[in-house]
């Protein structure tokens, strides 16, 4: 029987064992050590490839543009570019970065909330695509730069545009309680007052609604304030904008591999499993738009006009791979004993404690991510028999399971019977906002990345850690 997981020469199970892109993940694990990242370059073409199928369902060019805070890694960066997408930065930080990959100053939009001069000069000093604008005093910062460098500044207005989706809670980024964006009655002003600044090119507005969107619908929505936006910022400006930015946020699919969904969590379950095409919910919000603008005679805002997306989970979630060694197993009673039935229960709970935590997984903790766990080494036989899983950090939420008593996780992990220490296990769907938020808690060293490329070479593209690497920066 095929596992519900399996996705065609991508993840397959051969001889028993889990292979990725056609290596051997568990050959892996003994040459490279655990945690380890092992990236697809198959995949992550395969995901642009997917998104960039929006670009059939619209009567404009598309922009698409890999979200970098997303993971961030050189080599990771290089295969991105390797495969025509631009990219959006979150920091001077990730700008340097893309620009040390060789992305051009016209293949980069750069977001961010707090963003300090030496980063608009940057932005400014290689003629970025946009800066996306967070606020009115930012508005200022960057002309007053662009100004000092006697240049022009291309600017997008980022909008709050109060649209609520079914994500997390903490990734919802387009509503009034969200730290993002400017009111649009703000952006509004912004345009009048600077449409004649010699240091301005105010050439786009933008929105994001948020990562793991449930709702292809939100998309239209969003799409729809855009346009009425850029059509009073036309009437009162007779600005006609270059540029709109629909954001990202396309969902992956965390459950699609899940051996028993019926398990988890009614309210969780539809952001994990959420799983629709981009290019339909693009199309959808294409003929929205298109029809209102026939309406009002305002099709001539659409000719010329870019769409940009900033995708960066639905480009890498799926294509990145966590492998994790067991080190450690024991066994306790219930912490309920008393009220489970003996004779349809198991008489205690079997432990794992494996070497990757939240320290390298940390929505584990933040979000409470689910990351669908198997054998690497038995991938092929069932898994049917249920584990508490934790990981190596002295904290009691470092576990994968609902710790809480919230309903937001499985409150076990399934996996084949007798797992023992030694057995390599692998993290599904791991790819996004995993290594790029890893930190060295407890001490632990930062693990090793590798990228298989197309033609099955495997890429050592970060290496492991040290012990001088814990210290690197500390002054002695």
């Amino acid at each position: 029987m095929t596992q519900t997981w399996v996705i065609e020469e991508f993840l397959e199970t051969k001889n028993n064992r889990l292979h990725i892109d056609g290596v051997n993940a568990d050959d892996l694990a003994r040459e490279r050590g655990t945690p380890l990242f092992v990236f697809s370059e198959n995949r992550i073409r395969h995901n642009i490839e997917r998104l960039r199928k929006s670009a059939s369902v619209i009567d404009c060019p598309l922009k698409l543009c890999y979200a970098a805070k997303a993971m961030s890694t050189m080599g990771i960066l290089r295969a991105i570019k390797d495969a025509e997408c631009d990219i959006e930065v979150n920091s001077g930080g990730e700008l340097w970065k893309a620009l040390k990959a060789g992305f051009t100053g016209d293949q980069i939009i750069f977001n961010g909330t707090s963003k300090e001069i030496w980063e608009i000069e940057l932005a400014i000093e290689n003629s970025i695509y946009a800066i996306q604008v967070d606020s009115i005093y930012e508005l200022f910062l960057i002309e007053e730069t662009a100004k000092r460098l006697n240049k022009r500044a291309n600017v997008s207005m980022r909008l709050v545009p109060e649209i609520k989706t079914g994500t997390h809670s903490g990734l919802q980024t387009a509503l009034l309680t969200s730290k993002f964006g400017m009111m649009p009655e703000e952006a509004f002003e912004a345009f009048r007052a600077h449409k004649d600044s010699p240091h301005l090119d105010l050439c786009g507005i933008h929105l994001h609604i948020g990562s793991q969107t449930p709702e292809a619908h939100a998309y239209a929505d969003a799409f729809q304030m855009l346009f009425e936006s850029m059509f009073r910022i036309y009437n009162e400006t007779q600005t006609k904008l270059k540029h709109i930015n629909l954001g990202g946020g396309f969902p992956v699919n965390y459950l699609r591999d899940a051996l028993h969904e019926s398990e988890f969590p009614d309210e969780q379950r539809e952001m994990f499993a959420a799983d629709f095409e981009p290019a339909n919910a693009v199309d959808d919000a294409w003929k929205l738009v298109k029809s209102i603008a026939t309406d009002v005679d305002a099709g001539h805002l659409l000719k010329d006009l870019t769409l940009l997306l900033e995708p960066g989970r639905s480009i890498i979630a799926d294509a990145g791979v966590c492998l994790t060694t067991v080190r450690n197993a024991k066994t306790r009673p219930f912490a309920n004993s008393e009220i489970r039935n003996p004779e349809s229960e198991i008489a205690a709970d079997s432990w794992l404690l494996v070497d990757a935590g939240f320290n390298n997984l940390l929505s584990m903790a933040t979000y409470h991510w689910y990351y669908h766990l198997i054998s690497a080494r038995r991938a092929g036989e069932p898994h049917d028999t249920p584990y508490k899983l934790a990981g190596p950090l002295c904290d009691g939420g470092d576990v994968y399971f609902d710790h809480e008593g919230h309903d937001r996780l499985p409150e076990h992990r399934l996996l084949p019977g007798n797992v023992q220490p030694g057995e390599v296990l692998a993290l599904l769907n791991a790819g996004a906002y995993t290594v790029a938020q890893e930190s060295q808690s407890n001490g632990r060293f930062l693990p090793a990345v590798v990228l298989i490329h197309e033609n099955g070479k495997v890429e050592l593209i970060r290496r492991r850690e040290t012990f001088d690497d814990l210290i690197s920066v500390d002054v002695l």
